[in-house]
């Protein structure tokens, strides 16, 4: 965004044990011999947890993680959720770095939750901008994170999906990026040599940044993620963080320009894709509350219909904050955005 486990299975599974495994947690199997999977085998669709764990601290945004909505978000139809966490202001600034233990569990404790309502986790490392602003001077940190977190998640089973870094942006672009990347993945891998991981490019893993991502060639568990809030006027109008704040009123209504911006902007991520023979999950997408009602239905409807008919996974952004499908006051769905994502989905969730 650009504003702001119980049961565990060994890691070191062959890959006949990992297909097993995928298929008793509900996840399609993967295809074998050298066929890539594609995005919507992999994640389906999904949601993030916005606005909770990747706040200074959780709360601090005016919303907490509640224990009832891995339930509800499994019974509305959802196979996915997007965990964003902001370990950065919860990990030590000196050497050895550590992560605050009670931050740590807490993190485990809300996956663990999900992981029970069978659902995939797709768990992050958000809004670290003190790396955006100075690389080199975070890297041992970052790397450090990561170290920790591999070392945590080692024995989780094989529904739960890494992602390194959301975002990149600023002065983390470029080869810079894809070097840091290869960097991390190296921390990874020792102990999640199976994992699917997740990343984006640059630009804020905006679609036109996708020619200068690049993938290690010899790792073939990575999914590719991009954001779309495409045109930006729409989906951020009224939104307060951004300055000067876009002016409301502005409306989607599918006309056949709009309709070919949307299609051209897909196929910028298709043909990186099928070129780099890897799956897609478009991590984020969604339009601010201030946006007419009819027309950010009809938008995220457009977009949805787009990704599962390129075979792609999705995670709406997000739940229950400013471009929330759900009331947290009232623990109800909004009829309109969640028909716009499960068209088969009733409003009470069933």
């Amino acid at each position: 965004m650009l504003s702001r486990c119980t049961c565990r299975l060994p890691v070191s599974l062959t890959l006949t044990s990992i297909l097993l495994a995928l298929v008793a947690v509900g996840i399609p199997s993967t295809k074998l011999h050298g066929q890539t999977p594609n995005g919507w085998e992999l994640l389906g669709r999904g949601v993030n947890y916005g606005n909770m764990l990747e706040a200074p601290t959780e709360g601090e945004w005016g919303i907490r993680f509640d224990d009832r909505w891995p339930e509800q978000i499994r019974q509305a139809g959802f196979d996915t959720v997007r965990l964003p966490v902001r370990w950065s202001t919860h990990t030590d600034t000196k050497p050895p770095y550590r992560i605050d233990p009670a931050f740590l569990e807490r993190v485990q404790s809300i996956i663990d939750r999900n992981l029970q309502q069978n659902l995939r986790v797709v768990v992050n490392l958000h809004h670290y901008e003190e790396l955006f602003a100075d690389p080199q001077g975070h890297r041992e940190r970052f790397l450090a994170i990561w170290k920790q977190l591999s070392e945590a998640f080692q024995s989780a089973p094989p529904n739960l999906y890494l992602e390194p870094l959301n975002e990149p942006h600023d002065k983390l672009q470029g080869e810079l990026w894809n070097e840091l990347l290869v960097e991390v993945l190296s921390v990874i891998r020792p102990k999640h040599p199976d994992r699917w991981v997740v990343a984006g490019p640059d630009f804020w893993s905006n679609v036109s940044a996708l020619p200068r991502l690049k993938f290690p060639e010899n790792d073939r568990r990575l999914i590719v993620t991009v954001h779309y809030y495409m045109p930006f006027a729409f989906t951020h109008q009224g939104a307060p963080w951004n300055q000067p704040i876009l002016p409301t009123g502005l409306n989607w209504d599918g006309t056949a320009q709009q309709q070919k911006a949307m299609d051209d902007d897909f196929q910028l991520v298709i043909d990186w894709a099928k070129k780099a023979d890897r799956p897609v999950y478009i991590g984020e997408f969604g339009a601010f509350e201030k946006a007419p009602t009819e027309s950010r239905a009809r938008w995220t409807q457009a977009v949805r219909e787009r990704c599962e008919k390129h075979q792609m996974g999705w995670s709406y952004w997000e739940l229950a904050s400013g471009f929330g499908i759900l009331d947290p006051a009232t623990g109800r769905w909004r009829e309109p955005l969640l028909k716009a994502l499960l068209p088969s989905a009733q409003p009470d969730g069933r």
